[in-house]
């Protein structure tokens, strides 16, 4: 399980684009989100720096915690 704090993560709409890019990068990721400390929880296969490359590709950035 990797966390990530995503500074700019405020809504359903941006949890909904980080989870749709990550679980296209990997099908099977687990996703928690917290939005009061902006902050997603994710137990994937992938490293650190594929899920980080996805969350940016959602158009945020992010960085591990």
């Amino acid at each position: 399980m990797t966390k990530f704090s995503v500074p700019k993560m405020s809504c359903g709409h941006c949890t909904a684009s980080i989870e749709k890019a990550v679980t296209q990068a990997d099908p099977t990721a687990l996703l928690n989100f917290d939005l009061t400390t902006r902050e997603v929880e994710i137990d994937s296969a992938d490293d650190t720096s594929a899920l980080l490359s996805a969350i940016k590709s959602a158009g945020f950035d992010a960085t591990a915690v």
